[in-house]
């Protein structure tokens, strides 16, 4: 039986006006901290929430391209995090597909656990988010390995 692989995936969302221009980021790292995958997607006009959603969403098909089979999620979207762990309802109509969507794609692996970050603690992802943004495109999209490929070092981002 191949050994397990666990991946860490930082995730951030946000829009310029919510409603307004949005991007979703994201980063994936394996445990010894190289990265699988690193991209921001520019989402067009969509609100914060939703931008949160679609990170995750996107973050977790990068998971499961690249054969994780645990991921521990890391946002700072209390609201996100709180949805995902049923601690809160999800009351808006927008976000509820996103939700389900997003609850399918955890119950693919042996393991997802949605934790609550501070921002500090999840830059690389708020950076994409921005560049994406500031570029109106999707930028730094490394492509998933294969699950028996190794991963370069993450270089540092200006």
């Amino acid at each position: 039986m191949p050994e397990a692989r666990s991946v860490n995936l930082h995730v951030d969302g946000g829009a310029r006006g919510n409603p307004g221009p949005g991007a979703a980021g994201v980063v994936l790292t394996d445990q010894a901290g190289a990265v699988l995958h690193r991209a921001g997607y520019y989402l067009g006009r969509t609100t914060n929430n939703m931008a949160e959603y679609e990170a995750l969403i996107r973050g977790l098909e990068a998971a499961r391209a690249c054969g994780a089979s645990t991921v521990n999620v890391y946002s700072d979207s209390e609201l996100l995090v709180r949805q995902m762990n049923g601690e809160y309802r999800v009351k808006s109509a927008h976000l509820q597909p996103l939700h389900q969507r997003a609850l399918r794609l955890c119950r693919q692996f042996e393991s997802c656990v949605v934790k609550h970050v501070r921002r500090d603690r999840n830059v690389g992802a708020d950076r994409l988010v921005n560049r994406a943004l500031d570029g109106r495109c999707d930028v730094g999209q490394v492509t998933p390995l294969p699950a028996d490929r190794p991963a370069a070092r993450e270089p540092k981002m200006n």
